[in-house]
């Protein structure tokens, strides 16, 4: 149980962490437009190059020490990502485009990156964990999506964290701003550092010893290597379906949603309303996932997510409906939104599921490649940089905000591919003991 809550903790860490990158985003793409999603990308980019690292640290050194090096590498990203607020701004270090780009965005770029090893060796080593705990297939989806809900919690309240230190960003806004919730971000690190160093954690990879021979890899398992390319899509999903209802709302011209007053206040305080219904679906979910199994959920919440994706495409702008949001500026207001928003926003109730679901499926099966499969899994997370980044510049070009869903469109039919047919084991002749 102990074991269980720690787990459990490093859930909502890892969204504190990730969830930190939109609002500040914000804050930089106000003086470099196109710098709004590269925080993002950073803290995505890691996992690309950390994934199978921290797969092979499971082995070599175990889940705990892997934890405690996540944590000591969380807290440098942080401490970095302070130092961009008190230097750096007036170093001209290159140009895009003919404009000059200071020191200190590269600082706040570097920490983010920094971060990002951080989150996706804390993701190695929280999956297979609660998965392990569980005994693995439904039970196992159930401490997952437990862990997840509180994962959404965290993810929920960082942004309106920033939102009340910061206010209405302007030209004036810079990290100083947010520099109080970077130091609570280093003192929740530090404490759980601490805490982790006395909890006793099982160590399965370190427990079969060095003598055990891996005549395969986790690449051998058709399902586990399509669950793969599934989660590059889900996470690409996941973050680009509120980004891109963030970024619409807040844009007050004809291209967006043309709301003049308070746009940017509605874009962030409907986005996290989309946070707010993946941490109600991942409670569902834990609630009922030790009885209806992780393939029957992943098909309903992927066709839902296309349903709802193209009606939300199709709505005229014109049509809208009053929706219930928070702002630093204004508290909690209702704000008249498109009617498409809507059913982006509901998305989130399918998204919730998503994540915990494919790894489930993807990992079921494999034994003694577990490990493996945790470090290249995280390797594809990378697909939540990717993904949102393409969707951005569709979202930018003369196609506008809504066209860019049909980019989630295909996505989502792939995990529906997946939850149909991808997820079966045709691999059970390989020995995983």
């Amino acid at each position: 149980m102990v074991a269980i809550i720690t787990m459990f903790f490093i859930f909502a860490m890892i969204s504190f962490v990730t969830n930190m990158a939109a609002p500040f985003g914000t804050i930089w793409g106000y003086t470099y437009e196109w710098a709004g999603m590269m925080g993002n990308m950073m803290n995505f980019a890691a996992y690309l190059f950390m994934g199978i690292p921290a797969g092979k640290m499971l082995i070599s050194v175990g889940y705990k020490k892997t934890s405690l090096i996540a944590l000591a590498v969380g807290f440098i990203g942080l401490l970095v990502q302070y130092l961009s607020s008190i230097f750096g701004a007036d170093i001209a270090v290159f140009s895009v485009g003919g404009q000059a780009v200071a020191l200190n965005l590269i600082i706040y770029l570097l920490g983010a990156f920094i971060c990002g090893f951080c989150v996706c060796m804390l993701n190695t080593v929280v999956n297979p964990m609660l998965n392990l705990l569980g005994g693995g297939g439904n039970k196992g989806n159930q401490l997952v999506q437990t862990g997840g809900t509180l994962n959404s919690l965290s993810g929920t309240l960082t942004p309106l964290l920033v939102g009340v230190l910061v206010g209405t960003v302007t030209d004036k806004t810079s990290m100083s701003d947010v520099a109080p919730l970077l130091f609570i971000g280093m003192g929740v690190f530090a404490l759980a550092f601490l805490i982790i160093s006395f909890v006793a954690i099982p160590e399965p990879a370190l427990g079969r010893g060095k003598n055990v021979k891996y005549e395969h890899s986790a690449w051998n398992f058709r399902h586990f290597v399509l669950g793969a390319v599934a989660i590059f899509f889900y996470v690409g999903i996941e973050i680009g379906i509120p980004s891109q209802v963030n970024f619409f709302l807040s844009d007050a011209s004809e291209k967006g949603a043309g709301i003049v007053l308070n746009g940017a206040a509605a874009g962030g305080a409907i986005a996290a309303i989309y946070w707010l219904l993946m941490l109600c679906g991942r409670f569902l979910s834990s609630l009922i996932s030790g009885k209806v199994s992780t393939r029957t959920q992943m098909i309903v919440v992927s066709s839902t997510a296309i349903v709802f994706t193209l009606i939300a495409i199709f709505i005229p702008k014109e049509i809208t409906i009053n929706m219930p949001g928070y702002s630093a500026a204004d508290g909690f207001s209702i704000f008249q939104v498109p009617l498409s928003c809507l059913f982006l926003v509901l998305c989130g109730l399918c998204t919730s599921v998503m994540w915990g679901a494919i790894f489930n499926l993807a990992v079921e099966g494999l034994g003694k490649y577990t490990e493996q499969a945790s470090g290249i899994f995280m390797m594809l997370v990378v697909g939540g940089g990717i993904m949102p980044l393409i969707q951005d510049f569709i979202a930018k070009s003369p196609a506008g905000y809504m066209n860019s869903y049909w980019l989630v469109i295909g996505m989502l039919i792939y995990l529906l591919f997946y939850s149909l047919i991808g997820c079966k084991n045709v691999n059970k002749n390989i020995p995983v003991e």
